[in-house]
């Protein structure tokens, strides 16, 4: 530990008797609020859950004199996004029933609900619980949901890589069993003997750890933003090893310099999956004692790399797993997007993936989905771009679903930058979103592509990114074209990040209006047309001409 003085949190983790706090009392016994305890509002993320009020209705409800209204997001832990049909149905349930009606897709291949009333907490989780989901370390000072390339035609071996996610998943999680206890038994019968936790003790990681596999040649986790990454290494369709990426990393604070995103340093190579796994859990066994524990702002992992130095960084590993690693493997990034529509695998099993805008499931195709999961032909896996693949649908069974595409009309006339785009959620319900971003993205993309068709390029796939804060959920800082909220209505222009997430973008000009990005993106496509290199992306070529 880097100092003695450890910020409010940290003294919340250590007194909580296993997370579980006072978090039953909160929710059992306070009627008079929405809302559960001060520390528990600590708590209740590392059971997946955030609380939340509805930003749009404060000043309404502020006027009447009345309390927030406050309600619950959960967050699911689906370790590589996958899931049966029957889960889907549950899934369907149980947002039908508890909260806003609405999927959330993540840009972590899972799914959140929001509005959860805190009456419906217990309720929900047993609902999800019954269909063997939960929302286990989604959120909170731990290792979050594991995720992975999802497209299993990027190899013949995709589901022996894929299983990765679940294994890390398991190996990661806690051991208190204050989940259950408090959200599904609703009394005190685990011994806390069997919740020693040798890798989070009893204070945890001094923040939130993410971890993705990539299957190249597709980066469609952005493999480079999370703390720690592993790049499946593939010969003549057998399993290698893996390269081991560490310290990425992209929230920030507005005036804060300290503050910055950064991209993982590839360690070396890993040839065994013992190997592999002794080396992931080490990572945070440092990142545990090393970490800043004072400043939650300075406390992730690319914190702990930049202090130590990468190299400093390598050396405490080997000496933690006893082993040197090997030199890192040839790989190569060619794509990112999600490959929508129709794919084939090796195995002959068909694959068609649905484009969720911002990971929003509209109406409609929530009722697509729900008819698709009825029919129990299968399964669903989320994307790491907030897409929905549904997969594993065998030769025979593939006239079924596209009778329902037909039926509901999906997928039609989308534009490449659209199909490139990602927001977080933001307004109304995120409490650090200063500006708009997953309800206004669409409707800026609706005026930036008859710019693009202005120039002759409506067939290019600009990767285009908006959050409503700087903590780049929406992974902002990796796209060609960023936006980062600043103030109602306002955004800082990011560019020069490459299509493949392995440059960072650069603050290009700071606090723009709508009608001023829009001024700026025709310029810069007219430029880019005109400028540009034989076969050069437009973030290539924005770096190039502005940042080199």
């Amino acid at each position: 530990m880097m100092s003695d003085k450890l910020s409010p949190i940290e003294h919340i983790k250590m007194k909580s008797d296993g997370l579980r706090g006072t978090l039953k009392e909160s929710i059992e016994q306070d009627n008079h609020t929405g809302n559960v305890r001060p520390d528990d509002e600590a708590l209740v993320k590392f059971h997946g859950m955030y609380v939340q009020d509805d930003r749009d209705r404060r000043a309404e409800r502020a006027a009447k004199k009345l309390d927030k209204l406050y309600s619950f997001m959960i967050r699911l832990r689906i370790p590589g996004g996958a899931i049966t049909a029957e889960q889907w149905q549950a899934l369907h349930q149980v947002s039908e029933e508890f909260g806003t009606g609405t999927l959330k897709i993540t840009t972590r291949q899972t799914v959140q609900l929001h509005g959860i009333l805190k009456h419906e907490i217990r309720p929900t989780i047993q609902a999800f619980n019954t269909a063997k989901l939960d929302s286990i370390a989604a959120c909170g000072d731990v290792n979050r949901n594991v995720i992975a390339s999802s497209h299993p035609q990027l190899s013949p071996i995709h589901h022996q890589v894929h299983e990765y996610a679940d294994k890390i998943s398991k190996l990661l999680l806690p051991k208190t069993k204050a989940y259950y206890e408090v959200f599904i038994d609703g009394e005190k019968i685990y011994e806390r003997s069997a919740e020693a936790d040798p890798l989070y003790e009893d204070r945890y990681l001094p923040r939130k750890f993410k971890i993705a596999v990539a299957i190249p040649p597709s980066n469609d986790v952005d493999l480079f933003t999370n703390d720690l990454g592993l790049i499946a290494i593939i010969e003549n369709d057998e399993l290698k090893g893996f390269n081991l990426v560490v310290g990425g990393g992209l929230g920030t604070t507005h005036g804060n310099a300290a503050t910055f995103p950064r991209l993982g340093n590839v360690l070396g190579f890993l040839d065994s999956e013992e190997k592999t796994m002794k080396a992931v859990y080490e990572v945070l066994t440092i990142q545990r004692d090393f970490g800043n524990r004072a400043d939650r702002k300075l406390s992730r992992l690319k914190y702990t790399i930049e202090r130590l130095t990468v190299e400093g960084f390598k050396e405490e590993l080997e000496k933690r797993i006893g082993f040197q690693l090997e030199p890192e493997k040839p790989y190569q990034f060619t794509e990112r997007n999600d490959r929508y529509g129709w794919e084939q695998s090796a195995d002959g099993k068909w694959y068609y993936t649905l484009f969720v805008e911002n990971g929003v499931v509209k109406p409609y195709q929530k009722v697509f989905l729900i008819e698709t999961a009825n029919l129990n032909i299968s399964n669903f896996i989320f994307t790491g771009n907030q897409n929905l693949m549904i997969g594993n649908i065998s030769e025979t069974d593939k006239k079924k679903i596209e009778d329902l595409i037909e039926k509901f009309e999906i997928e039609k006339n989308i534009s490449p930058i659209r199909q490139s785009s990602m927001a977080c959620v933001a307004l109304p319900t995120c409490p650090l979103a200063l500006a708009e971003a997953q309800r206004y993205l669409p409707e800026l993309v609706t005026k930036i592509e008859p710019i693009l068709a202005k120039h002759g390029l409506s067939d290019d796939d600009v990767s285009i990114r908006m959050t409503g804060c700087p903590n780049g959920c929406g992974r902002p800082y990796v796209a060609e074209l960023g936006f980062i909220g600043t103030a109602a209505e306002q955004y800082n222009f990011m560019l020069g990040g490459d299509r493949y997430g392995l440059r960072l973008n650069k603050l290009y000009k700071e606090k723009l209006s709508e009608q001023e990005i829009l001024e700026e993106v025709d310029v810069l496509f007219a430029q880019y047309v005109k400028e540009k290199q034989e076969g050069e992306h437009f973030g290539d070529f924005a770096y190039r001409t502005f940042f080199n």
